[in-house]
């Protein structure tokens, strides 16, 4: 478990194997709970390469020092990003 934002990742490996590259994140907010948006790809095993990019907003609580994951939201695809994105655009503006 992470004691610090810095150091959560999802990077995720599997005897050796980068299954879940994380390509960029960026914090939302931080302090006991703290949110982060992922940019990251995963592995197709049969082809032997990396997926689309994908994306996923996570929250994490820190309990005893260590940051804990609570929820996701996995974001499929960039047109369902793009969705989002004008979504909330609309609503700000």
């Amino acid at each position: 478990m992470a004691s610090n934002v810095e150091e959560i990742t999802i990077n995720y490996s599997e005897d050796n194997q980068l299954i879940v590259k994380e390509l960029d994140k960026v914090v939302l907010s931080k302090g006991a709970w703290t949110t982060i948006v992922f940019r990251y790809q995963e592995l197709n095993r049969a082809k032997g390469e990396y997926g689309p990019e994908k994306f996923s907003i996570r929250r994490y609580q820190k309990v005893d020092g260590s940051y804990r994951p609570k929820s996701k939201f996995n974001i499929s695809s960039q047109a369902q990003a793009q969705k989002i994105v004008e979504a909330l655009s609309a609503w700000i503006d």
